[in-house]
């Protein structure tokens, strides 16, 4: 949470939808790790013209039994306010 604006815009993957601020995000993330155990690693990082951080991450995803749920490529992209991350988005190779 520290390096998240008070006022974050993050993406709820699962659902397909927007969260904000820290205590939503917060939430998300305990719903998310109790249900999956991703592992996320970061391939290459790339500034964009408006200023956004784009990060290629190979992330894999498994059930907590270990069973494979995805192993995919994918851009984690991040727009700062004040040293913070106040915007992610997550796109799709």
């Amino acid at each position: 949470m520290a390096t998240l604006h008070p006022e974050v815009d993050w993406p709820n993957v699962l659902e397909g939808t927007r969260l904000h601020g820290h205590a939503a995000v917060r939430d998300y993330w305990a719903r998310q790790f109790a249900m999956i155990d991703p592992h996320v690693e970061p391939q290459r990082f790339r500034l964009e013209p408006d200023g956004r951080v784009a990060v290629e991450v190979h992330q894999v995803v498994r059930d907590h039994a270990g069973a494979l749920l995805a192993d995919t490529v994918v851009q984690h992209v991040y727009r700062l306010r004040g040293g913070l991350v106040d915007h992610m988005e997550v796109r799709q190779h």
